[in-house]
């Protein structure tokens, strides 16, 4: 029989006890001496940030029974013990009653697990004194979980809280600095990381392991360790879904595969996504429905971002971020919803959507953004305008987008009107699951947007207060159409004129191109 799924899970005691699936990666934990006494690792929500540090936690406590039959049991010291303080900065009260009373609560909470008797002092003051009190015994571990939670909460909504939050952490962590002959090891997780002038800037010898070639895939499930500890799952999906086992590991790869943190490192599945499908047995969207990023949407969303297909980035553009000055690609980096493909020659990084879940899923979201819709309205609209394009009735395609143009407020677009039509229609054809292209250079310059169906290709330019006609002639001057003859389907042109007037397409004419 399976072993039962760690759905929601975060302790490695519980799972261990309880008998529940785990994925071997304590040989990750074997030699991280080396790597200095303060580390960092920033890697996507739900990605197994917080077992990580219970396994750590199990491991300094030398708690060996937990690890039997797993690979560091014959690995680590269990003479060696140090006492652990564990601080999770997520569902302390900071959005409710300030960061100031959530890291008080913590230090409350730290304090009755070491019988220490709460004194009345500052934040900074009760870390200090915790410390030392728990050092007696041996030097301190200290483990931070999620400890950037205070900040990016409040991203895209509530600037002026988010730096302040960062002033308070960056005092509240200059006490490890001030105390660091009583540490043995500081590691801190989070979803990004701040530059060291930011929160870290005590810590001038924090090893960061986010981007270590080493460390790539120490969260998230390899293809060989999706296959190996999941056999009996699969098994039973591809029954029930009947599919055979290949068809089934492709589908799986597809969905939610491809998360890459190092350009050379293997590509990762997600695990909340992976055990919430041997779960439910369907494929659908379970990562991102757990925490809809609604600070990236609308900070996409303000800077006019549609096509995430990017021009290459630098190390430096996702490696840190400063709230004052945000990179939305950099941000999508360390948050999970872009990913590396490669690095070229140049050292350019070339990034994308890690795979179909969180693709699908971003686009369904900034058309929601984009046209004004309640959050879902998006999917049945783009279910019709997918048949009707696949029927090639481009007249009613017209029509709805016409409408649905008609009804979006007008403060939606009047920043960026040309770019916001472009954003709207690129986002839905997007949606489709059709192949969507923007700005597509050739050697005759970009055209606006393809969409290539099973039977046709369509090429789209859009005019704002033009005219259709001018759009097709674009079409026509450029002979856009002549570097897709070699698939032997029609290419027709669509030339479609947008009025900031009537604030919808007024004027729109379609031919074949020959």
């Amino acid at each position: 029989m399976a072993k039962l799924l760690p759905l929601g899970l975060q302790s490695f005691r519980e799972i261990i006890e309880g008998n529940y699936l785990y994925v071997d990666k304590t040989h990750f934990f074997a030699d991280l001496k080396p790597l200095g006494r303060y580390l960092f690792l920033a890697r996507p929500r739900r990605f197994g940030k917080s077992i990580t540090l219970s396994i750590l936690k199990e491991l300094y406590n030398g708690n060996k029974e937990l690890f039997s039959g797993l690979s560091i049991a014959s690995k680590w010291n269990w003479e060696r013990t140090h006492p652990v303080i564990h601080l999770n900065f997520t569902g302390i009260g900071v959005q409710e009653k300030g960061l100031e009373y959530g890291l008080n609560y913590l230090m409350d909470m730290a304090y009755q697990a070491f019988q220490f008797p709460v004194k009345e002092a500052s934040v900074s003051t009760k870390f200090e004194q915790l410390l030392i009190h728990v050092a007696k015994k041996n030097k301190v571990v200290v483990l931070i979980d999620e400890y950037d939670a205070p900040i990016t909460q409040f991203l895209g909504t509530e600037q002026a809280k988010a730096l302040n939050n960062r002033e308070l952490l960056k005092d509240f962590f200059s006490v490890l600095k001030k105390n660091d002959h009583l540490l043995e090891l500081v590691f801190i997780t989070g979803v990004s990381k701040f530059s060291k002038v930011g929160i870290f800037s005590g810590l001038n010898n924090l090893t960061d392991l986010t981007m270590h070639p080493a460390y790539a895939t120490m969260l998230g499930y390899t293809q060989k360790e999706l296959e190996d500890n999941f056999a009996e799952h699969i098994d039973e999906c591809s029954h029930a879904l009947k599919l055979d086992r290949q068809e089934l590991l492709d589908q799986l790869r597809l969905w939610y595969n491809g998360y890459r943190f190092e350009e050379n490192a293997e590509t990762v599945y997600n695990p909340v996504s992976i055990n919430s499908f041997f779960s439910f047995k369907k494929f659908e969207n379970y990562w991102f429905e757990t925490g809809t990023p609604r600070f990236l949407i609308n900070l996409l969303k303000e800077k006019g971002y549609y096509s995430l297909k990017l021009e290459p980035q630098s190390k430096k553009s996702f490696d840190t971020f400063e709230l004052e000055n945000l990179n939305p690609y950099g941000l999508m980096y360390q948050t999970g919803y872009l990913t590396i493909k490669f690095r070229d020659e140049f050292g350019f990084f070339h990034l994308d959507y890690p795979n179909r879940e969180v693709e699908d899923s971003m686009n369904g979201n900034l058309i929601d953004s984009y046209l004004g819709l309640p959050y879902g309205d998006s999917s049945l609209l783009v279910f019709k305008l997918e048949t009707l394009l696949r029927q090639q009735n481009v007249e009613e395609v017209i029509r709805i987008l016409t409408g649905l143009f008609k009804s979006i407020p007008y403060q939606e677009y009047e920043k960026y009107p040309e770019k916001f039509y472009h954003a709207a229609v690129h986002l839905i054809f997007s949606y489709m699951g059709l192949s969507v292209y923007s700005e597509v250079p050739n050697s005759s310059g970009r055209l606006d947007a393809l969409v290539e169906t099973g039977n046709n290709i369509y090429i789209f330019e859009f005019k704002l207060d033009q005219s259709a006609d001018l759009a097709l002639q674009q079409i026509r001057k450029k002979a856009y159409y002549e570097a897709f003859w070699h698939k032997n389907k029609p290419v027709i042109g669509v030339g479609i004129n947008f009025s900031s007037q009537s604030r919808t397409i007024d004027e729109w004419k379609m031919e074949e191109m020959a």
